[in-house]
């Protein structure tokens, strides 16, 4: 499934930046572009989420993190790692030492506390 898209006319756009003098509040976690009608289209970000679910365990931090990013409205790329020797690996190959681990738009944010932060800023 593709990321959900809203049109919004030029000119509501304009209208709407120069009244938000730049803050853009609510839609800060939306990256714009245009298509081929000029039409200015908000795109949902996404998140690529790193959670633990053993067979005896489901992280409580990655069913944290997974619920803040829906609540923000992220399309998220879930990887289950789904044993021990998945999630020391996973840490040894990124250099953490905890899950889960959020990466937006490409980026490393950290785990449930740095999300939660970070979404506090956006």
């Amino acid at each position: 499934m593709g990321p959900e898209r809203i049109r919004l006319s030029i000119a509501f756009w304009r209208e709407l930046m120069s009244g938000l003098q730049g803050t853009l509040g609510g839609l800060k976690r939306y990256v714009c572009s245009s298509d081929q009608t000029g039409s200015i289209m908000a795109e949902q970000r996404s998140a690529t989420l790193y959670r633990m679910v053993l067979p005896d365990h489901e992280c409580p931090f990655g069913v944290r993190a997974k619920a803040m990013l829906e609540q923000a409205g992220f399309e998220i790329d879930e990887h289950i790692l789904a044993s021990r020797e998945e999630v020391a690996a996973f840490k040894d190959e990124h250099g953490v030492s905890t899950t889960p681990q959020i990466f937006i738009d490409g980026e490393r944010v950290g785990g449930s506390d740095d999300l939660e932060a970070y979404l506090a800023e956006a």
